[in-house]
């Protein structure tokens, strides 16, 4: 297997600037392995050290701290977001734009819960895969992710409440869902209660000098295929950060985050999550709403987005979950979720094995990054 997956990366820095890629069950690393270069402009060597921006791979710790706050007894699944943020009482939904460009907004029928922000079916979506919030966004000059107070109280829905699924940032309000309960700013609450429990001392909203020196330059494709790095620092402001993708991390990291879900929520004797609530985070969240194929409206930051053509998906608590086997080995009912930057991850309860796989690059569901993905898979699957 070891061979098998070497060849993989090998191939894989042929067309990628660099990657790590980890294999582990819940006690033990199986591989590791780093291949390529942190930046092509500079040709820094990539190590597994080597920290990348996480992007949405942030969502599925936030959702944990949630979860930790549900079991505390501080949060309800089914307990109106209002309740704990009444700014954002009222919401409206965004049914498009008028002859004169003005845009359609009415009253939202029924209230935003907490279930509902972690399965995303609260009505909050992405402009990166809905044209209306995009031209929506541009008018006002807003970015994609709220940045202030102002900006997200502004924020409309795409539909009502528990109506539809839309990837979107709902995890992003959690982040202010955890503030408000907790009474501390997120990455305080992170470190106190997640990360820090965890062992994953090189993820964090800001990183320190030390950490700048490892860290990944995020690369565009272009139409050629040619990789161009950018000058944008990976990390951000910590002053508002929100719960969607505020996190750099490492890959060793990230898989003790996956071998503690793997481990129905412990690890070297510390326990994080209870089972219940481990086993509540795997579950059916949709029922009957489907889940869609994401159409980029900004292809520059991504493609469309299926990471599993033919798959029938739904979603849990916090991660997308595969309802039949894949093609690569993947069982039925495992976890997964990915990162703007094509960062990728899996939790394969039934196998007792999850994997990772990072590297920084736009847009996302880059077609060589998921190839990379999908014979990382396989090889991890194939007999031993």
């Amino acid at each position: 297997m070891r061979t098998v997956l070497d060849d993989a990366l090998d191939v894989a820095t042929q067309t990628l600037p660099g990657v790590v890629a980890y294999l582990t069950s819940p006690t033990q690393v199986l591989y590791e392995g780093a291949r390529g270069v942190r930046s092509a402009g500079d040709g820094r060597e990539m190590t597994v050290d080597t920290i990348f921006a996480l992007a949405s791979m942030t969502k599925p710790l936030v959702s944990v701290a949630v979860m930790q706050l549900v079991e505390r007894g501080a949060l309800a699944l089914d307990q109106p977001l209002n309740a704990v943020l009444p700014q954002l009482a009222n919401r409206s939904v965004l049914e498009g734009f008028d002859g004169g460009g003005m845009p359609i907004l009415r009253p939202a029928r029924g209230t935003v819960t907490v279930r509902q922000l972690l399965s995303h079916t609260s009505g909050y979506g992405y402009a990166f895969w809905n044209e209306d919030l995009c031209r929506l966004q541009d008018e006002r000059g807003t970015g994609v992710v709220p940045s202030s107070w102002e900006e997200l109280e502004a924020t409309p829905l795409l539909f009502d409440p528990g109506t539809a699924w839309a990837y979107g940032i709902s995890t992003d309000v959690l982040g202010k869902v955890i503030e408000a309960v907790s009474g501390l700013a997120l990455d305080e609450y992170l470190e106190v209660n997640v990360l820090g429990p965890m062992g994953m001392h090189d993820t964090t909203i800001t990183l320190t000098d030390e950490q700048r020196t490892r860290a990944a330059t995020i690369h565009v494709r272009g139409s050629s295929g040619a990789l161009e790095p950018l000058d944008d620092p990976i990390d951000g402001d910590r002053m508002f950060a929100m719960g969607g993708g505020s996190l750099c991390g490492t890959g060793p990291d990230y898989v003790r985050f996956l071998r503690i879900l793997l481990g129905r929520g412990t690890l070297d004797g510390e326990r994080i999550l209870e089972p219940v609530s481990v086993a509540a985070m795997a579950a059916d969240q949709l029922g009957t709403i489907p889940v869609t194929t994401l159409r980029t409206a900004m292809p520059d930051a991504s493609n469309d987005v299926d990471l599993l053509p033919g798959i029938p998906l739904t979603w849990g608590l916090g991660f997308q979950i595969n309802t039949a086997p894949t093609p690569a080995g993947r069982c039925s009912g495992s976890l997964a979720w990915a990162g703007l930057y094509n960062t990728y991850f899996w939790i394969d309860h039934a196998w007792r094995v999850g994997g990772v796989v990072l590297t920084q690059l736009l847009p996302f569901a880059d077609a060589k990054a998921l190839e990379l993905l999908d014979t990382f898979e396989r090889a991890a699957y194939a007999p031993r």
